[in-house]
């Protein structure tokens, strides 16, 4: 067997999950442009569509972003006003997220995004479930 088996491209598991998720931000992206968002503040607005407040520790936990990545684009997303940053009434150091009227005013505009991501991906909706549901898997196994 030849002990290099194991460096080849083809061999590894990360290379399409790399180039996999590469591309499909890529396709995000004109959607996304009319929203005047990255796929990152994309997804920090639809956690927080969801919950309306969490303070950054939470936020970068289910996001899995660090710190480094997360306050820059929080600040962004503030700029923008869609988001309002406060320290915590209980401890200071936690910082709080609140979702602005504004930034719930665009998620009138993102409701599209996830059915005009579906017509560029050309996979059943079982796959994308058995996908969906492997990727979680292999997330908890790492965490």
């Amino acid at each position: 067997m030849d002990p290099y088996e194991g460096l080849k491209l083809e061999n590894q598991l990360c290379f399409p999950l790399y180039a996999c998720a590469k591309e499909i931000v890529r396709r995000y992206k004109p959607f996304l442009d009319e929203l005047d968002l990255t796929y990152t503040q994309y997804i920090t607005m639809m956690l927080l569509w969801e919950c309306r407040e969490s303070n950054v520790k939470t936020l970068g936990e289910r996001l899995y972003l660090d710190s480094g990545t997360l306050t820059p684009l929080l600040k962004k997303l503030e700029a923008k006003g869609y988001i309002a940053r406060r320290r915590s009434d209980v401890d200071e150091r936690n910082l709080i997220v609140t979702i602005t009227d504004k930034g719930m005013a665009l998620r009138e505009k993102a409701v599209s995004v996830p059915e005009n991501m579906g017509k560029c991906l050309k996979i059943k909706s079982e796959d994308a479930k058995q996908l969906y549901d492997i990727l979680y898997r292999v997330l908890g196994s790492i965490s």
